[in-house]
């Protein structure tokens, strides 16, 4: 082993639940004990993504991943890292198909076939050091931004991007900025969206406890493009570790002089403050948004004005998603068109999913837009256990669609899914093997979506209520002859009349289950029958 390398600990929320707090202090304890101090630097890391294969320790420069390490392991890590030691190879991933050994996280499928832009750094610096994140690159976009560029053409800069929203409607992310900067006010505001509401979701929750500096970054520049002196980050309660990173970055970031009075000696002033939500499904809308941070329920607003005309305090203001924020200095600092090489022609850069469900290899991945379906569930994740046949999977969250099998080679971009029926969402993808029951899904996000909804608009509040009780009815065996077409009809009313998002959307687990599914309906209502076997009051 080499005389000077990194020990690797990842700290993301899946790994500390399985015990890496434990094996961080041992292996430092370890280290200590043997003398390699000088040689041996043991750091705590953001998420490295193999959630599925949690606690994860890498050693650098070599690369080699070690997965499930427990405590009792560590000793043995440590006396690898001696200069005569080698490498433990029982803590090895090994390949399913053929029980190879694969030493290196770069060999092993789930890592190779990714594009990592926005998670570059989270497996590999401390989310709690701004030294590194300066060793990494970091704020060399915004002092090109604040010191080289004007405010036209860093709005120039990311519409010739083509970076869309990634907080999932994928809105122009440069349109958006430069419809704020063209209204005349005294103040401005820019507010980073990290409600990350969905259920199963973690990758703006990932990108905030182990990149935190890259979203204060795109953040700053975003300000000063727009002429806003004040942020806020709005980040739900249920995210603890993500709060204290978050403050953590926030006063390194004053005290490096990134953050405050004339930053960089430009004359820009700019500081940001942590605004932490109730955990309101519906406040990831950014109007709802809004009226929670200004003591308000969380409830929608018609728009116009849009909050880049009038927002925050009646102010403008700009929103964008955590993910979004983070990809703004990859632009400024490396240009718009090495960001537009990436991905498809309308949808450019990548995306970040939380890949879950029925599915060999669970974890968090990015990917270039337009990848594939099959390419992220068979060849990241693996594809299905115990040789079962894949049969559909959810992208996008509760406000997402069902798509089956026969979409496998469709693109995963904005356009595509929506075509399909379904939206990118926040970034979720729940795969579901043939065990699963697609009348009893779109009942489970019905549900959610129900008790979700604010309550302020008649479709949203008894629509999707009244389409939760026909799937309840159907599951239970009691559905009638009618109820595919009703619950289409009802469907077409809270689309059309909701006023928000939430609603709007709500609808589209059960139109894309009966529009790929529609066999299960019926086998569920004429012959009161659940294929999967998962709806207990009927036969299999």
């Amino acid at each position: 082993m080499s005389h000077e390398c990194n020990a690797l600990v990842c700290q993301g929320i899946p790994c500390i639940s399985a015990g890496a707090e434990e094996v961080l202090s041992s292996l430092q304890g370890e280290i200590e004990g043997l003398n390699l101090g000088e040689g041996v630097q043991v750091k705590q890391t953001g998420c490295h993504g193999f959630c599925q294969r949690a606690p994860l320790v890498v050693i650098e420069p070599e690369g080699i991943f070690y997965s499930k390490v427990s405590p009792d392991d560590v000793s043995e890590i440590a006396q690898s890292l001696q200069p005569e030691g080698k490498p433990v190879e029982r803590l090895f991933y090994r390949d399913p198909a053929t029980d190879k050994p694969l030493p290196h996280y770069s060999d092993i499928p789930f890592y190779s076939k990714q594009q990592k832009l926005l998670l570059r750094n989270c497996g590999n610096i401390d989310p709690q050091e701004i030294d590194d994140y300066l060793a990494a690159g970091g704020y060399q976009a915004l002092e090109k931004a604040l010191l080289k560029m004007t405010r036209e053409q860093i709005i120039g800069e990311v519409q010739r991007s083509g970076l869309r929203g990634l907080g999932g409607a994928g809105f122009p992310t440069g349109q958006k900025w430069e419809a704020c900067y063209g209204v005349p006010a005294q103040e401005k505001y820019v507010i980073c969206n990290g409600d990350e509401g969905d259920p199963g979701a973690f990758q703006d929750r990932s990108v905030m406890d182990g990149t935190p500096h890259s979203i204060l970054e795109g953040m700053i520049i975003a300000a000063y493009a727009v002429g806003a002196r004040r942020g806020y980050i709005y980040v739900r309660a249920e995210y603890p570790l993500a709060v204290k990173r978050l403050r953590t970055a926030v006063s390194q970031a004053k005290k490096k002089g990134f953050l405050g009075k004339d930053i960089l000696g430009s004359g820009f002033d700019f500081s940001i403050e942590l605004f932490q939500g109730a955990g309101a499904f519906v406040c990831g809308e950014e109007t709802g948004l809004i009226a929670s941070m200004e003591g308000l329920r969380g409830m929608p607003h018609p728009r116009p004005p849009f909050p880049a005309q009038s927002g925050l305090e009646e102010k403008p203001t700009i929103i964008n998603n955590v993910k979004t924020f983070a990809s703004v200095p990859l632009i400024i600092d490396g240009g718009a068109d090495s960001f537009a090489s990436i991905g498809t022609e309308k949808c450019k850069g990548t995306a970040i999913f939380a890949l879950t469900g029925k599915v060999e290899n669970n974890g968090l991945i990015e990917v270039p837009m337009g990848i594939t379906l099959r390419e992220i569930i068979y060849g990241i994740g693996g594809g299905i256990p115990e040789g079962k046949a894949f049969k559909a999977v959810q992208t996008g969250g509760p406000s997402g669609g069902c798509l089956p099998a026969s979409l496998l080679d469709m693109p995963v971009d904005f356009d595509s899914l929506q075509a399909a029926g379904s939206i990118m969402g926040s970034g979720g993808l729940v795969v579901m093997d043939e065990e699963t029951c697609l009348v009893d899904v779109a009942r489970y996000f019905l549900d959610f979506t129900q008790r979700e909804s604010c309550g302020q608009c008649l479709p949203c509040r008894l629509g999707t209520k009244q389409m939760f009780d026909i799937l309840d009815e159907i599951a239970k065996g009691q559905g009638k002859a009618e109820d595919i077409d009703l619950l289409l009809e009802v469907s077409e009313a809270v689309s059309t009349g909701s006023l928000c998002a939430l609603g709007k959307t709500a609808p589209n687990p059960v139109l894309t289950t009966i529009r790929y599914f529609r066999d299960e309906y019926e086998a569920h209502i004429h012959e009161k029958r659940c294929p999967a076997g998962v709806c207990q009051m009927l036969e299999s």
